[in-house]
């Protein structure tokens, strides 16, 4: 089961990674655009809804391989068992706000494309296709925190715990 859902989280970093393509390159077209006088009608647009889409694809992998930005100055200050159970807290509360995000998005996203919503630029884009992303990244981001929780309630490390090779976790 581990290796479908690191296989599912990289997943997601892959789409997040065509996004920051997609941005390079409408950036780009919008550079060469200037040069020789072609206006590239929403390319600032789309670049924004891909940025959005790479933020939220990428949340997963980058809990699971330590890549967050973790304040844990009192964390490192606890040993044993005590730490543990602190960050076993820090992830369940964690969970609760991603799980509550991630309902939101989806169902954002379900309004947006039964309301037929569609963004404001010269060309209309239905809003529930980069909305997508950042549900699907949300739910992804609320499945890595469940597997992480699992993982300490199993007696083991998390990934992101193994990642930044944190002393002072073990029991």
């Amino acid at each position: 089961m581990t290796a479908f859902l690191n296989k599912l989280y990289a997943a997601g970093a892959i789409l997040a990674a065509i996004c920051m393509i997609l941005i390079a390159v409408l950036t780009l077209v919008q550079i060469l655009g200037r040069l020789f006088g072609v206006q590239v009608i929403d390319a600032g647009e789309i670049a924004g809804y891909a940025m959005a889409g790479s933020i939220f694809l990428a949340l997963a992998q980058t809990l699971r391989t330590g890549g967050h930005i973790r304040v844990n100055l009192l964390l490192t200050r606890l040993k044993g068992r005590t730490r543990r159970t602190f960050e076993f807290i820090c992830l369940a509360v964690a969970l609760c706000l991603a799980v509550m995000f991630a309902i939101f998005s989806v169902k954002m996203t379900m309004d947006s494309y039964a309301f037929n919503d569609v963004s404001t630029g010269m060309m209309p884009v239905p809003l529930w296709i980069p909305q997508l992303t950042m549900a699907f990244g949300s739910i992804l981001f609320a499945i890595v925190l469940i597997h992480e929780l699992v993982t300490m309630l199993r007696g083991e490390q998390p990934g992101y715990l193994a990642a930044e090779s944190s002393e002072g976790f073990s029991e």
